[in-house]
């Protein structure tokens, strides 16, 4: 009975107590009946990765209105450095801090939202942000060791597209662009003389200075940066490489007193820089598309400058001022070479006709547009003009096509133009056939008596003048065999 009342006596307050979760507290001073639940474990934090994760957003989202050449808000995005710099409004990211950082700000609106014209980031690609940046904002981009410089020069398992040639001006080496270096070759096509490794996966444009000194190249790797470089032609060592902009740069000159370079960029301007230290000293920024090509006057005061938007512009280097469009706008062009004995420029482009045109006007601009500085034009090529040369003492000019024909011309061909009406010019003296695909670069060896044409199928051709027979062809890199051509 008393065991009994006793059980009765604690059914009520033990029930209370086990339904209010209080099993334990009641019986303390007492034997356990049950174990407490386990504590859920924590999970691990996972690291949020810069290179695999926040850069590629950049790149994707932001980096078209936030780069070198465009820098919106004064803030560049296109590596952990720039974008850890800031802008005119400030530090963009703050480390361990996402409320302070004013990045979040932008992407998630509480400021402008950005993309500016786009649509928002999604809340996925935000929270990325935050967490990068509260978890301290770290750079993991892996270090690269290059597998490519002058002692491990590029290989080749086909030829390269050739987009430049130049003749050293004693007429003893031709400089030939490749994959991130100019090789120099015998001008005969004999064989190597040196290989000039760099940097830039492309070069577009090789001129020689008059003292034969310094070889110049321009280029870049498209979309990342572009270059400039100076190299020693006496040992053939880079003075220096210049890096510009964040595209690649076209059509390279040298002032006739070597102390300047100008160039063009896919970011549609033109720069003139100092020699060898690459000192800015000049941009344009008037064309509306890329610039492909670029020209000295003969006294270097000022710069001419075409491309893709149909004008030739005549531009002072000292101030930057822009004088005058010389052409009237026909065609995008392609090309530009200027006449090394006279202030005259030959421009050829889509709609396949050479231009000559003087430099500077002699007749004032009227609403007609007339085109006034145009001394001759010469005969329709068949397709696209990829590519013109002067002959070193000006007599005369060659023509490349994407069909791969090569034209050479006397400069006075026809005559010369009479009131407005340019003459045509006749018959070429010469047509040099053999190429397969488009003509990126021609090059006349100083003495006249040789033109170098390549291309599209990585072949250099020599042909000898005035006749145009072809003298060699040649590939001017080493190809090494393919592991399937080495079974066979």
């Amino acid at each position: 009975m008393q065991f009994r009342g006793l059980r009765s006596h604690l059914r009520i307050p033990f029930a209370r107590a086990a339904a209010a979760g209080g099993l334990l507290a009641l019986l303390s001073h007492g034997p356990a009946l049950a174990a407490a639940p386990p504590k859920p474990a924590s999970r691990p934090v996972t690291p949020i990765s810069y290179h695999r994760q926040i850069w590629p957003i950049l790149q994707a989202r932001c980096q078209g209105c936030h780069q070198p050449a465009s820098p919106g808000g004064k803030l560049v995005v296109t590596s952990f450095a720039d974008l850890m710099r800031g802008g005119e409004h400030g530090v963009a990211v703050v480390a361990n801090k996402p409320d302070a950082s004013a990045v979040l700000d932008y992407l998630t609106g509480k400021k402008t939202l950005m993309p500016k014209g786009g649509p928002a980031l999604p809340d996925a690609d935000i929270a990325l942000f935050r967490q990068w940046i509260a978890q301290g904002a770290k750079d993991d981009t892996p270090a690269v060791k290059d597998p490519i410089d002058a002692k491990h020069p590029p290989t080749y398992l086909a030829p390269p597209v050739i987009t430049a040639l130049a003749y050293s001006n004693d007429g003893t080496v031709l400089a030939v662009s490749g994959y991130r270096e100019i090789l120099l070759h015998h001008a005969d096509g004999s064989g190597l003389v040196a290989r000039l490794v760099g940097d830039a996966q492309k070069i577009q444009s090789i001129v020689y200075s008059q003292d034969g000194k310094l070889l110049a190249a321009v280029g870049g790797s498209p979309a990342r940066f572009g270059e400039a470089q100076f190299w020693n032609t006496a040992d053939n060592t880079l003075i220096k490489a210049v890096p510009v902009g964040f595209d690649t740069l076209f059509g390279a000159a040298l002032s006739s007193d070597g102390k300047r370079l100008s160039f063009g960029g896919a970011d549609n301007s033109v720069r003139v820089i100092t020699v060898p230290d690459g000192k800015e000293v000049m941009r344009l920024d008037n064309h509306s598309d890329w610039v492909l090509s670029t020209a000295f006057s003969t006294d270097g005061k000022n710069v001419l400058s075409t491309g893709r938007d149909e004008a030739v512009k005549l531009t002072l280097v000292e101030g930057g001022s822009f004088v005058d469009d010389i052409n009237t706008h026909l065609t995008p062009i392609r090309c530009m070479a200027k006449n090394p004995k006279a202030d005259q420029v030959l421009v050829a482009g889509d709609d396949g006709i050479p231009r000559l045109y003087q430099i500077y006007r002699t007749k004032p601009r009227t609403m007609n547009q007339e085109d006034h500085n145009l001394l001759r034009a010469y005969p329709k090529q068949p397709g696209v003009v990829s590519a013109v040369a002067f002959s070193r003492d000006g007599a005369y000019i060659a023509t490349g096509t994407e069909s791969g024909v090569v034209n050479i011309y006397k400069t006075d061909n026809g005559g010369p133009a009479e009131s407005d009406k340019p003459v045509i010019g006749g018959k070429p003296l010469a047509s040099l056939g053999g190429a397969e695909g488009a003509i990126f670069a021609i090059a006349f060896r100083p003495d006249g008596g040789q033109v170098a044409v390549a291309g599209l199928d990585g072949i250099v051709r020599l042909y000898t003048l005035p006749t145009g027979a072809l003298a060699k062809a040649f590939v001017p890199v080493p190809i090494r065999p393919s592991v399937r051509s080495a079974r066979k």
